[in-house]
């Protein structure tokens, strides 16, 4: 049911996105944009309200800071302007003057959201302070780059920054941003395995790096969050000193943590089959499509009109999303199809025999399926139709991740594991940067990093490249 979902993604994303009118990419006239189109803004506005609710409720408050960012900012942490230089986009003129400073479009934040901090945090009293904002972000990606998954205009961009009076606070708060996140991916039922990314991938200017990793039907897998404990490497720079407990003065510590636009992407792609986008229930800007069946005669047509409307009131009582599809020049069956494409969870099917007979048919997204119920039943059916919706959904795409993770204990099993099966495969590893650096050329995959806490089956095992004794396993994959 789902060969072309796997095995050709890319073009099955691209016309997903197309044909249920979610994203318009590659016809706006600057490359690696594109533009939301009503139902896929539908889509990721109910996305980002979850968000919202998550870190509002965790005690994260929003703010909103300007797109330009001063060059002589953005040059403040060494490290971190390094890792971004290449990717920068800069405006130079304002209106036909040569500007006196370049102006960065907003990469990220790091280093205009602790210049402000310098002036807003002086004492540990007002700590831990948790600021975030969702906003555009631009990036000069030269690697190909592909709708809501590697984009130049990142428009969906949640990042959290969050300033603490130790390295302690700052990593229990990197503890708590992977624990939100699991919040925010398991409401919208998108697996994911969680890894510190190893040191020479980490975050530019982070101590260290943790990452929300997914496989995606080809079998790639696409990073879809991730978490820094920024120590105080931007602190020190822009002088965000702190009164602390004992009266002496010293740097802040800070995190920072985002999620972008693929997690749009993700939620399409792992829910998705062969028939097009399957959006959970809660999140579907359509959660039910009423099709009219067309009847032979007019007296015939005035019924289910009528029975449509009664159909409604219970819909309407129950403050469900819904559309009724009267168009009259369009066939049931291209109906069904293409709602289908939009991936709407439930489609009920009204015709003469159903207004006769008070009965609906309900037709499944997830499974498929249709069954005849009564209309009495609707009100009580309909509200744990959708969790079991959902939670089919969510059971389905842990099976499917859980089945793309393999283990290996040789670079030869890992190099085939890789070639034949994609996903990811997890090896004894030493620990040492050059033995991870020689698996990602031997394996032909990148590293993702290693579980978060040291795994139990790698007990007696040794490092595939240099034979020490494994102190943990490390992950490797092909990756967007």
């Amino acid at each position: 049911m789902r060969s072309r979902w796997a095995s050709e993604f890319p073009r099955w994303f691209d016309w997903v996105l197309a044909e249920a009118g979610i994203y318009d990419y590659g016809r706006y006239p600057v490359k690696g944009m594109g533009v939301w189109l009503p139902y896929g803004f539908q889509i990721r506005r109910r996305v980002i309200e979850l968000i919202r609710d998550v870190l509002d409720s965790s005690g994260h408050e929003e703010v909103l800071f300007p797109l330009l960012i001063p060059e002589t900012l953005l040059r403040k942490e060494s490290e971190h302007i390094r890792g971004f230089e290449s990717e920068v986009y800069w405006v130079t003129m304002g209106g036909s003057e040569q500007l006196d400073v370049k102006l960065a479009l907003r990469p990220t934040s790091e280093t205009s959201i602790s210049y402000m901090e310098s002036f807003w945090i002086k004492s540990y009293r007002e700590l831990p302070r948790k600021f975030y904002q969702i906003v555009s972000i631009f990036r000069y990606e030269t690697k190909a780059t592909r709708p809501l998954i590697r984009l130049r205009e990142v428009t969906t961009f949640k990042e959290a920054h969050t300033v603490h009076e130790s390295f302690e606070d700052a990593d229990r708060q990197v503890a708590e941003a992977i624990e939100l996140y699991k919040r925010i991916f398991d409401e919208l039922g998108i697996p994911y395995v969680i890894s510190k990314r190893p040191e020479w991938d980490k975050f530019a200017g982070a101590l260290y790096t943790v990452a929300f990793d997914t496989v995606m039907p080809d079998g790639r897998v696409l990073q879809i969050g991730t978490a820094h404990h920024l120590g105080q490497n931007f602190t020190i720079p822009f002088d965000v000193k702190l009164q602390l407990r004992d009266e002496s003065l010293d740097y802040a510590w800070q995190t920072s943590y985002g999620i972008s636009d693929r997690i749009v992407a993700t939620l399409i792609a792992v829910h998705g089959d062969d028939r097009g986008a399957v959006i959970p229930p809660h999140i579907a800007p359509v959660q039910v499509v009423i099709v009219p069946i067309p009847a032979r005669s007019e007296e015939e047509w005035g019924r289910v009109k009528s029975y449509v409307a009664r159909v409604e009131e219970v819909l309407k009582e129950l403050r469900v999303r819904y559309r009724v599809d009267w168009r009259d020049d369009v066939r049931p069956g291209r109906k069904f199809y293409e709602w289908e494409a939009r991936g709407v969870p439930v489609r009920i099917e009204v015709g003469p025999r159903e207004a006769e007979s008070n009965t609906l048919v309900v037709a499944r997204r997830d499974t498929l399926t249709k069954d005849s119920i009564g209309l009495d039943e609707l009100r009580d059916r309909l509200p744990s139709l959708f969790t079991d919706i959902f939670n089919n959904l969510r059971e389905r795409a842990w099976k499917w991740l859980s089945s793309m993770v393999h283990r290996a204990e040789s670079v030869e099993e890992a190099r085939r594991l890789i070639g034949e099966r994609r996903g990811i495969v997890e090896l004894p590893w030493c620990g040492m940067e050059d033995c991870g650096k020689k698996l990602e050329e031997l394996v032909d995959a990148g590293v993702l990093g290693s579980p978060l806490e040291k795994p139990e089956w790698i007990k007696g095992k040794r490092c595939p490249v240099c034979g020490r004794p494994a102190v943990t396993s490390v992950r490797l994959a092909k990756k967007y």
